[in-house]
């Protein structure tokens, strides 16, 4: 499997293109901005884009999503309960001080247990309310991986403090559905560095004692 991830917008998102060797297929995951960047990269690897999964609907992760569609013609992707964030991306951009971008429903909704399917691996979608009420992961089991967006991160968790978040809910996804994955599941956030379930397991101060 290639992949390539990488920071993008000034929030430093993580984006990252997943792409099978024989079919050439990708998906992009979080494009947030510096579409580009994420074109160069496809290039480069002679990949073409068959699906734009977006973790969650907060600015930094999908801003960039429209104009990737309108280029490739691949599908967006995200769970339709951050709908309400994305009637309000005006003001999330008055956040950063940066234009409105252009945003639309999904075309898909992403719902727990969605297939992914990247040439001849399959995966799913998991779905991790609590930093936004649509908040998902994908999951590929096959290449132990993890895109968790901003529901687990190294050594923390999303924020709640946001429209749409909720800490209880937060960490209960978190437990419930990321923590029972295998210790070795190699776990890229939407911001920072990777870790790995076993890691946050046991070292994550916010989902110890609880």
């Amino acid at each position: 499997m290639i992949r390539e991830t990488f920071p993008v917008g000034p929030l430093r998102c993580n984006c990252t293109i997943l792409g099978d060797e024989e079919t050439h297929e990708a998906i992009v995951v979080d494009p947030g901005d510096d579409i580009p960047r994420i074109l160069a990269l496809l290039a480069k690897h002679s990949l073409t884009v068959k699906q734009i999964i977006v973790t969650h609907a907060h600015i930094d992760h999908i801003a960039g999503a429209q104009d990737l569609k309108q280029i490739t013609g691949a599908p967006i992707l995200y769970n339709q309960n951050d709908l309400p964030l994305v009637g309000m991306m005006s003001v999330q951009a008055t956040w950063l001080g940066v234009e409105t971008p252009d945003v639309k429903p999904p075309d898909d909704n992403l719902v727990d247990g969605y297939p992914v399917k990247l040439g001849g691996m399959m995966g799913e979608i998991i779905h991790t309310p609590g930093h936004t009420q649509g908040s998902s992961c994908v999951y590929l089991p096959s290449e132990s991986l993890l895109l968790a967006g901003d529901t687990l991160f190294a050594g923390s968790v999303g924020r709640t403090d946001l429209p749409g978040g909720d800490t209880n809910t937060l960490i209960q996804s978190i437990h419930e559905r990321l923590l029972t994955l295998p210790d070795s599941t190699f776990v890229i956030p939407g911001h920072g560095q990777p870790t790995s379930i076993e890691i946050e397991r046991a070292t994550n101060p916010f989902l110890q004692g609880v």
